[in-house]
């Protein structure tokens, strides 16, 4: 693992458990092995180094290739997969979305995070045009069903990340219950 990985991980750890304001770069680079000149050499700043973070471990890459490779042109199993790619990256990095909704300070960082779900929003609103124009999908405003796509996963998501979850319906019945009604409704 490179030097930067290893930093990002300890920063995402620490400021997990104590808050952003909580850690020191001291601390964050002794947690990951290196000394804070090593942080600062790559990183410049605390804030830097976790908005590098965001980059680096945000879904629009992994969703961008999805839709190039793995795209069959079939809205259940299309969305299915969508689905799966965006819970698995959610969750996989859940620890960064609580440090960054969890600190009003940061907001500078959640307004250029936006950056990602309006790629995934400009990769679905493509993928439900194309849909249309093949004959796959009634005729229906491809951006409002996209952003309801993705505001009914993200509030999935939000569901689970502070805790205890407020149903007992798990998230693979939530992905078939929900994506099937997107079918259903979509389907011509």
């Amino acid at each position: 693992m490179d030097t930067k990985r290893k930093l990002m991980l300890a920063a995402i750890d620490l400021m997990a458990e104590k808050g952003y304001k909580g850690v020191s770069t001291k601390e964050i680079a002794a947690a990951a092995g290196f000394s804070e000149m090593t942080l600062f050499r790559n990183f410049g700043s605390k804030q830097n180094l976790l908005e590098q973070a965001v980059d680096h471990y945000h879904y629009s890459i992994e969703m961008e290739a999805l839709f190039k490779e793995k795209i069959q042109w079939d809205l259940q199993a299309d969305l299915l997969a969508i689905c799966q790619m965006y819970h698995e990256v959610m969750l996989r990095n859940r620890k960064l979305f609580l440090i960054v909704l969890g600190d009003n300070e940061l907001s500078g960082i959640r307004e250029k995070a936006e950056r990602h779900p309006r790629k995934l929003l400009e990769l679905l609103t493509d993928y439900f045009h194309e849909m249309q124009r093949k004959n796959k999908m009634i005729v229906t405003d491809a951006e409002t069903q996209a952003i309801t796509f993705m505001w009914m996963n993200y509030g999935a998501f939000l569901s689970q990340l502070f805790g205890k979850p407020m149903t007992k319906v798990t998230l693979p019945q939530f992905m078939n219950s929900s994506i099937e009604l997107f079918v259903r409704a979509l389907t011509p």
